[in-house]
């Protein structure tokens, strides 16, 4: 781990390469950078950007899927003093030109044909005045720079520090229009060290990252946990659980997190064959329902003895932890304690703290929330208190230790004749269910009872049940009210490019 923590990502790039100049910092398509080799062609990006006037307090936005240009065209843009504005892949031209206006993004870097796209069409017909330009990661990272030597990147890394702004990130909009998130160095870096102390990712540590750059998991407990301690990335730019296997078994990967529904999936190839797991040691998860039968196979079957579970958010990269040596129950029934730096509470509508095991919202305060919304001065009112706690829309519950348990999103709750019923919890039941691989559980209107559940399956390989096989076992082995009234098998769940269950396309 670099010690002293850096200031910014740039200064952690140059860190990082004095400190391991020769070992392995990206490795992808069987190409290795070295730390020492990342930093120059990054420092070789910032003297282009600088070239066509990219300063301090700019955006510069990232529409592309995982690489390791994105990481170079990232810690490009911050040398310079501007801030990254990711775009998620799977955004209409619309949506994008949306972002890049609200912005004010004066340059995009973009990829050609992913997944068949063409980025650069996709706005040809949006109005976006303060664009100066589209950049291909693949051919103009350093065009009319002059390379890693340029004194001025050296000037421009001098005005940036803890308080500089260094990325926008937007939320998934699942409650109307995606707001920009405003983060600082000073909320990320100590939050990223201390993730990596928590998981136990190491240097030399191989660490597949399928999770987005553009969201807060793939990118500041992604490449830059990588960075702060010295593991090598291995980015992926979309999971796909074949290549995730065989970049596992040939690579000899070691560190995976990834959200239930990516481990599910290697396991459900694992009943199908056996492949070579035996190299994985560790990784994270996290999400409102990760079934404890679930955590418990990744352990046994896939051999991640270190995994844990995590909680967070684009608004507070971080809120709790598990820690290592925590027993196996604790990381399967809780997502940890408050994490160093932020006080953690459960609250009531009266932002009033509930007693222990009471269910109320989870709420956060301290060293990593947010700067704000981007200039949305009422959201950011509404979302961080005056006293500062941030209001995270989880509903939840804390033990006497202080270890906190999600139970589920405060919109996704619904009301079966006058009981709350949690989806995240009754998806926790069905995974107990032998024939069960995944399971989504939504709220649909009901006349008697208001709203009742329906729960979409995925069995797993070789396995077979009706409905009504399904409801006889979940009527003995859950509260009547939380049985859901229909259950419907399907092939896969919808999910979005962090491999989230897409709850808005089932209901």
């Amino acid at each position: 781990m670099l010690d002293p923590l850096p200031p910014t990502i740039p200064h952690a790039a140059q860190a990082a390469a004095r400190t391991w100049p020769d070992a392995p910092a990206v490795l992808e398509n069987g190409e290795v950078w070295s730390f020492a080799e990342l930093w120059q062609r990054s420092r070789a990006a910032a003297s282009a950007l600088l070239g066509r006037g990219i300063g301090a307090g700019d955006r510069v936005a990232i529409w592309a899927p995982n690489s390791r240009e994105w990481i170079v065209a990232a810690i490009a843009v911050m040398s310079c003093g501007a801030a990254v504005v990711t775009l998620n892949t799977r955004l209409k031209g619309r949506e994008a030109g949306d972002i890049l206006r609200r912005t004010n993004a004066k340059l995009l870097f973009t990829v050609e044909g992913f997944l068949g796209i063409d980025y650069r069409a996709l706005i040809a017909d949006e109005d976006l005045p303060a664009l100066e330009g589209t950049l291909l990661l693949e051919h103009d990272l350093v065009q009319g720079g002059k390379g890693a030597d340029d004194p001025a990147v050296d000037g421009a890394l001098v005005g940036i520090d803890a308080d500089t702004v260094s990325d926008i990130l937007f939320t998934s909009g699942t409650t109307g229009s995606p707001k920009g998130v405003l983060m600082t160095y000073g909320r990320v870096l100590p939050q990223a060290a201390v993730w990596c102390q928590n998981t136990g990712l190491r240097e030399g540590d191989r660490y597949l990252i399928a999770n987005p750059f553009f969201h807060s998991f793939g990118m500041k407990v992604g490449w830059v946990a990588c960075i702060l301690s010295g593991a090598v990335a291995v980015p992926m730019p979309q999971f796909d659980v074949g290549q995730a296997i065989e970049l596992i078994e040939r690579e000899r990967i070691t560190f995976m997190p990834g959200p239930p529904t990516i481990f599910q999936m290697l396991l459900a190839e694992l009943d199908k064959r056996k492949w070579d797991c035996s190299s994985l040691r560790g990784g994270t998860t996290g999400a409102a329902s990760v079934p404890p039968a679930l955590v418990e196979r990744i352990r046994e079957d896939l051999g991640m003895v270190d995994l844990i579970t995590a909680y967070g958010m684009t608004e507070c990269v971080n809120i709790t932890t598990c820690v290592p040596g925590d027993d196996a129950e604790t990381i399967a029934r809780t997502c940890g304690k408050a994490f160093p730096g932020n006080e953690v509470r459960i609250a009531d509508a009266q932002g009033n703290e509930v007693p222990r095991g009471q269910t109320g919202e989870v709420q956060v305060r301290g060293q990593g929330v947010m700067l704000g919304y981007l200039d949305n001065a009422q959201a950011t009112a509404e979302t961080i208190d005056a006293d500062g706690w941030l209001h995270t829309g989880d509903v939840g519950t804390m033990d006497e230790r202080g270890y906190v348990r999600i139970t589920d999103r405060m919109k996704d709750l619904y009301i079966s004749g006058g009981f709350n019923v949690y989806p995240a919890e009754v998806e926790k039941l069905l995974a107990e269910h032998p024939a069960i691989g995944m399971a989504a559980v939504v709220g649909v209107p009901d006349e008697r009872l208001g709203e009742v559940g329906r729960a979409f399956v995925v069995l797993r390989p070789g396995a077979t049940a009706s409905e009504a096989e399904l409801i006889a076992w979940s009527r003995e082995n859950m509260a009547n009210y939380k049985v859901p009234r229909s259950f419907v098998l399907v092939e896969d769940l919808p999910r979005n490019a962090a491999g989230k269950v897409l709850k808005t396309e089932l209901r």
